[in-house]
């Protein structure tokens, strides 16, 4: 009997079912494993939109609409893109006002500093938000003040929650 893959008639589901997940993938020749775009190291084996979201401030929608902007296909691998479209990727990530992506997509909106819309990812998100908190701090906002005694800053209840370690309940009295 010839042995031929996922045949219904001869397999039964676990051996289909074995087979199906021993098949693998045939990879073009330039696939890359692990791209690195804009300092952070991408998942070539997932699909470009998911790979894109690795990368710190780039979000499920961001990453979707840089693709449609750059001409890139949804459904391929990250790593069967070219050197050129990655490009096209980076520089729309790098500059989004420039491809025409509105001010009210951006994660960096009228900038306190500058006043400028723009996209920031990786290593300059935790610059902006380092810098944004010793901004509070320094002009005592209250905001500030809490970050810097160490406790809950967005209005949550305290009373019972949060407290890290601090010993918890009502200390009894010795010898009764």
């Amino acid at each position: 009997q010839l042995a031929c893959p996922l045949d219904l008639g001869c397999h039964s589901v676990r051996e289909r079912t074995l087979q199906a997940s021993s098949m693998s993938l045939v990879l073009p020749e330039n696939f890359v494993h692990i791209l690195r775009i804009l300092n952070t190291n991408v998942d070539g084996k997932q699909k470009v939109v998911f790979a894109l979201r690795s990368i710190r401030g780039v979000g499920r929608r961001f990453a979707t609409l840089v693709c449609k902007k750059a001409d890139v296909d949804t459904n391929r691998r990250a790593g069967e893109l070219s050197p050129e479209e990655i490009e096209r990727v980076v520089a729309i990530i790098q500059d989004p006002r420039k491809y025409k992506i509105p001010d009210w997509f951006l994660n960096r909106q009228k900038d306190v500093f500058d006043g400028a819309f723009t996209q920031i990812t990786s290593n300059g998100l935790d610059m902006k938000f380092r810098d944004d908190i010793e901004r509070l701090r320094k002009i005592r906002n209250h905001r500030g003040l809490r970050h810097t005694w160490g406790v809950r800053v967005r209005g949550q209840h305290t009373k019972t929650t949060g407290r890290c370690g601090r010993t918890v309940g009502v200390s009894k009295k010795k010898g009764g």
